[in-house]
């Protein structure tokens, strides 16, 4: 991964965009949809206490130029399709408000990452914003009913996952998210998984390795895994090597505390 993807709160805030042309009309509008109020002259941006800024004038040398006062303001600069001069790159975004989904290449080719947000408008419903506003609207009450975080957890991975009552991908799922609180579907205290992983390279995951990976509470894994293999998962998920022989890597999967999937990853 060559960038940090963030999302920058810009609502009610300035935001510097510099240029005339064709490459600049489409960052004004995007800056106006996020919130924020578009600024075009960048000492009065920079005044204002600006933070982002987007350089899209024809002239090249006019660019280099007002990306180098910009930066040395203290500025993040984006310069439309010049990444050589960019701190950010703007991704394709799919927008379900609040939900927002951006597709980014670091620069590499906007053509890509639009075809790959194409792709993904037609999987994603039209209502998963609702979605997230049923389930932000619901917290008190999810926190009522599994007052742990790690269960709490559970329960909404659970119920999120393919074929679960509040799959997000399945239309009208806002809609359940009361009675799915008030009644939620049994689970499992502690699901074990064992894994084989065949290469060092996290690219050759199986699309279920790497669901698991990311959904896990716990992993428990042979010392030969590699480090690039255990960044696929969860930040919070507990991490531990398996004990050493001869105890079996289910039975040290019985002392890690919680339940929730655990995982044993085992490399060949």
């Amino acid at each position: 991964m060559r960038s940090l993807p963030l999302f920058h709160l810009i609502a009610g805030r300035p935001v510097i965009v510099l240029g005339a042309g064709a490459g600049a009309e489409p960052k004004r509008r995007l800056v106006e949809r996020a919130g924020g109020e578009v600024i075009g002259e960048l000492a009065e941006g920079v005044d204002r206490g600006a933070r982002l800024a987007f350089v899209a004038h024809d002239d090249p040398a006019a660019c280099e130029a007002d990306a180098i006062r910009l930066r040395c303001a203290g500025l993040l600069v984006n310069v439309v399709d010049r990444p050589e001069l960019c701190d950010f790159t703007t991704p394709s975004i799919l927008d379900r408000d609040p939900v927002l989904v951006a597709v980014g290449t670091a620069g590499a080719s906007a053509g890509l990452a639009k075809q790959l947000r194409l792709r993904l408008e037609t999987l994603l419903p039209p209502d998963l914003g609702r979605l997230a506003e049923a389930l932000s609207a619901a917290r008190t009450a999810l926190r009522s009913r599994w007052p742990g975080g790690a269960e709490r957890r559970r329960a909404l991975d659970a119920a999120l996952s393919p074929g679960g009552p509040l799959d997000p991908l399945e239309l009208g799922a806002a809609a359940r998210v009361p009675g799915w609180v008030a009644d939620p579907a049994p689970g499992d205290d502690r699901h074990v998984v064992e894994l084989i992983i065949a290469s060092d390279d996290p690219d050759e995951l199986t699309l279920r390795q790497a669901r698991l990976l990311g959904t896990a509470d716990a992993i428990l894994f042979d010392r030969a895994i590699a480090p690039a293999i255990l960044d696929r998962a969860r930040a919070d998920a507990i991490r531990r090597p398996f004990a050493d022989a001869p105890t079996p890597a289910t039975d040290s999967a019985a002392d890690i505390p919680g339940g929730g999937l655990v995982l044993l990853l085992h490399r060949v």
